[in-house]
Formats: structure tokens, C-alpha cells, sequence
């Protein structure tokens, strides 16, 4: 075979060109990832919903022998004091949604946490998808919508970009920018920004 290419100049460009096609496509599809994955479990926050009381604070009020109907305690000297309602203590829930498919099959939950320390993160819990090339996490302003419709519309508007999808299986963490702005934030995509298509996306409701 080779000495006929030799003995034959153009065969031996088309050769070539289609060994450079194969490999570009290979590299630039990465079909063996729609048979392989890459699983993450790393350890996720605990967390209650935000405005609500934490469960001690509740309980010290409920067993107070000086609280009254209204939940008012009654200070030594007997004057009443303002019922107590701390913010909560830890981790906060501030918003949620269940990931629906598009390109490819997608489930799990997102939630957006905020930490203790004052740091906010978004977390994927029990998250599946399909492997692929160049998969980002997404925080957009657009809605989620069901189907095809729904597959291109998360780079029409803003959006921020979280990191590399660490693994198409598993729980994981990623930290927003503190300049990030979660009221319009509303929705998350996992984006294939090689071809500009979502994977899966979950609304962001609290």
C-alpha cells in the first residue's frame, strides 16, 4: 500500500487529509465520552430553608416557664421582653429545582446555599448526565424551558460562568462569585459551550 501511495502524489495528500479529518473530529466530538464517566461525590453542605428559625431557638421559647401566649419572656424585674427571632444559625437554603433533560437525559437537584461564613455555593445532589466535550456549569437569567425549544437560549442573556463540570455523576460543589447577582441569576445550565447546547437545566424557585 505505501509504495503505491508514494508511486502516486495526490493519493498520498488525500492520505493525509483524511487522517487530519479523523482526528480532528475525534478530538473535537470525543465520542468514547458518551460511554464513559466521571464520577464526583464530594461533601455537600447541610442546610435549612432561609427565614426559618433553627431548631433549638424554636425549642428554647417553646420551654421557657416565662414565655407568654404571644411568646414574649418576662424579664427578672417582670417587664416583658421582645420575642426573640434570631436569624438562622449555618448553612442557608435560598432556592432550589430539579433538573430537566435536554440534549442529553439530566436529573438531580440544584440548590443554592448560602454558608455560614457568608460564602454562597451551588450544589448538584444525586446529579447524572451524559458525559460530553467542554462542559460547563451555568448560572443564566433564563428561564428553563422543556424540550428543543429550551436547548440554546442560556447564552441570550446573562450568565456566569462556575467552572468545568467536575463530573457527569455525582454530588458536587461550586462557589459563586461574590458579585454574582442571584436575583436575576435564576436558572443553571450544564452547557456544552463547544456547541453551544445544554445538557440539562434546572429553575432556581425559592
Amino acid at each position: 500500500m505505501w509504495k503505491r501511495l508514494l508511486a502516486n502524489p495526490l493519493s498520498w495528500v488525500l492520505a493525509v487529509v483524511v487522517a487530519a479529518g479523523m482526528a480532528f473530529g475525534a478530538y473535537w466530538f470525543q465520542p468514547w465520552k458518551l460511554f464513559t464517566d466521571t464520577v464526583v461525590d464530594e461533601a455537600l453542605p447541610q442546610v435549612q430553608v432561609a427565614g426559618t428559625p433553627t431548631p433549638d431557638a424554636s425549642a428554647a421559647v417553646e420551654q421557657s416557664p416565662a414565655a407568654g401566649e404571644d411568646g414574649a419572656v418576662a424579664s427578672e424585674d417582670g417587664a416583658a421582653a421582645e420575642q426573640a427571632s434570631p436569624s438562622p444559625a449555618g448553612n442557608q437554603l435560598l432556592a432550589s429545582g430539579q433538573f430537566v433533560t435536554h440534549e442529553h437525559e439530566t436529573t438531580g437537584s440544584a440548590e443554592l446555599v448560602q454558608l455560614a461564613d457568608g460564602r454562597r455555593q451551588l450544589v448538584l445532589r444525586d446529579f447524572a448526565t451524559s458525559n460530553g466535550p467542554d462542559l460547563r456549569v451555568w448560572l443564566t437569567d433564563q428561564p428553563v424551558i422543556e424540550g428543543n425549544a429550551g436547548w440554546h437560549v442560556f447564552d441570550d442573556g446573562a450568565w456566569i460562568e462556575l467552572d468545568r463540570l467536575k463530573g457527569n455523576r455525582g454530588d458536587q460543589v461550586y462557589d459563586i462569585p461574590a458579585a454574582a447577582d442571584l436575583a436575576e441569576l435564576t436558572s443553571v445550565s450544564i452547557w456544552c459551550k463547544r456547541f453551544s447546547v445544554s445538557f440539562g437545566a434546572a429553575e432556581l424557585a425559592a
